[in-house]
């Protein structure tokens, strides 16, 4: 679970400026209490909604704890992007990513895994146990699977596809992951 976030409110008129990816209905939409403002509170529901985690720390590049109106339009693409790309895959509009659709996916990007990394994953980050991936349960899975592929490739330095290192180093790579 994410820590809550620490962060002053903003005007509302300040989030839905022009070209910032979030329309003023938008915004309405997040600020709950109708004080005008966006809580921190009320940033980390719109967030969480159905389940979403980001982390805000993800966003907050002058690391105040918060993020501020061009941050918070980082954010809502970041997550209309992966909407998008979740809907792409989600073939037959269940609102769920199963293993076929996942290996589409992954595949599309680049993956070349075999069939039971795919039930693995699924495993893994179906949160719910229902064999299926959720939005959200899709987007860590991606976001981690492209993480250590970037890490592995720093250690690959021959780039053949496997890892020749000590114990140490690998207890390294995975704290770097952690």
């Amino acid at each position: 679970k994410n820590p809550p976030l620490k962060t002053r409110a903003v005007p509302v008129n300040r989030w839905a400026e022009p070209g910032s990816g979030c329309g003023y209905g938008n915004c309405e939409q997040v600020d709950k209490d109708n004080s005008g403002s966006i809580s921190a509170s009320e940033l980390q529901q719109a967030l969480s909604n159905g389940n979403l985690c980001v982390s805000v720390s993800m966003f907050d590049k002058d690391k105040k704890g918060g993020v501020n109106f061009s941050e918070f339009a980082g954010v809502w693409k970041y997550i209309n992007d992966w909407q998008n790309i979740f809907r792409t895959y989600d073939r037959d509009n269940s609102g769920r990513i199963d293993r076929n659709e996942l290996k589409q996916a992954l595949t599309v990007f680049g993956y070349r895994l075999s069939e039971q990394f795919y039930s693995t994953l699924i495993h893994k980050f179906d949160r719910q146990q229902t064999g299926q991936m959720a939005f959200d349960d899709f987007i860590q899975c991606c976001i981690a699977l492209q993480r250590l592929t970037e890490l592995f490739r720093r250690y690959d330095t021959d780039q053949d596809g496997w890892l020749h290192l000590s114990y140490e180093q690998y207890l390294s790579m995975l704290l770097n992951v952690v």
